[in-house]
């Protein structure tokens, strides 16, 4: 009898456990991030269809420089611009919803995935500019900013103003159905939704020593895209007008703490890139000595996974940015800032071979073990 109990035990565990993990917000993203894309493309497209009809607020209007963002819709023209807005999330809205059910034939099921897909470069890449990196490397001094007030005579307004705001939401509802989209490609091709793995046999580039060797390639395509940038920026720092004209240098020179904050951004795209290195790395996956209390534990694989994703996804406006604004007279301006879109991209790749070697065994369909290659 006490056999029998322990058996049936046995195989009730391995369901308790799934049934407990999908109780956890995060484990079911591609249910609610599906509904918060059709919610976002609904709100955001009666926020067109308000601008269109006379609306205030119009987003992408000519303002003020100190007030404007570098999107590649501004400035345009409400009349023109805000119906497209609302027509194109109305579409959204709706193949939202058809992804939702899982509606679709073969060709039907490519439409929808295209659509998707191309939603998300358009929210996630072409439309916002290089203040959501901005944003993300000032951060902690916003943080700090929030309490303490601005120094001088500016205000948090005049750094979180309604036109980068605005390319903020944009960028959200990118995210949003980007989960959207990949969970219905994964939902109707048999793959499992969380982990991505088939019914069949991994492809052979997706195992983990073969992931290790693609990965190290691009960790170090990361680093040196950074190289333009962090020199350009120490040479300006000790007078060197590397890619510029000697009167644009002075006229940094001249603007208080100018110099002094490109070399900060210059030391933090450095460090950066060293970090980079974890990602195929022993101590990305174990916590080194020198770090306390953690040392010799295992690091989560999402403690590197978050990070290193939101950096590769907002350098590549900010690269795509500088492309379009690339100043031929002064390189040292522009230049630089365009390898971001190659360095977003390869810390890209980096990253999700370091997801590949780490991800382990799936609980909701049981493929997959963990495995090291370092």
């Amino acid at each position: 009898m006490a056999g029998a109990v322990v058996e049936a035990h046995q195989e009730e565990s391995p369901t308790a456990t799934a049934q407990a993990a999908s109780r956890r917000w995060w484990s079911r993203w591609p249910e609610w991030s599906s509904y918060l894309a059709v919610a976002w493309s609904l709100l955001y497209g009666l926020a067109g269809l308000y601008w269109a009809l006379g609306g205030e607020g119009y987003p992408f209007r000519k303002t003020a420089d100190d007030r404007a963002s570098a999107s590649i819709l501004e400035p345009s023209s409400a009349s023109v611009v805000a119906p497209v807005i609302a027509v194109f999330c109305a579409v959204g809205a709706l193949v939202g919803v058809l992804m939702i059910r899982g509606w679709g034939t073969a060709w039907q099921r490519k439409a929808l995935l295209a659509y998707g897909w191309l939603s998300v470069c358009v929210l996630t890449f072409l439309v916002p500019d290089y203040s959501l990196l901005g944003l993300l490397v000032f951060s902690p001094l916003l943080l700090v900013f929030a309490f303490t007030g601005v120094p001088g005579n500016q205000t948090l307004g005049d750094i979180l103003y309604w036109h980068r705001g605005n390319l903020v939401i944009v960028f959200v509802g990118g995210l949003l159905w980007a989960a959207m989209t990949l969970a219905y490609q994964r939902r109707t091709s048999g793959q499992c939704g969380r982990c991505g793995r088939g019914a069949g046999a991994a492809a052979p580039w997706t195992e983990a020593a073969t992931a290790l060797r693609w990965g190290r390639w691009a960790v170090w395509t990361a680093v040196i895209s950074t190289l333009p940038y962090d020199i350009t920026r120490l040479a300006w720092y000790f007078g060197w007008p590397l890619g510029i004209s000697d009167a644009f240098l002075k006229d940094m020179r001249d603007t208080p703490y100018m110099l002094e904050i490109g070399l900060g951004l210059g030391i933090v795209s450095t460090l950066g890139s060293l970090l980079t290195h974890g990602l195929v790395s022993r101590w990305g996956e174990v916590w080194p000595r020198w770090v306390p209390v953690k040392r010799g534990k295992r690091i989560h694989p999402a403690t590197a996974i978050v990070p290193a994703s939101i950096v590769s996804v907002v350098l590549i406006p900010g690269g795509l940015m500088n492309i379009r604004g690339y100043d031929a007279a002064m390189p040292g301006t522009n230049g630089p800032g365009m390898f971001w879109l190659v360095w977003g991209a390869a810390l890209g790749v980096a990253t999700y071979s370091y997801y590949l070697r780490r991800r382990g065994g799936c609980r909701y369909c049981g493929q997959g073990q963990r495995l090291s290659t370092l």
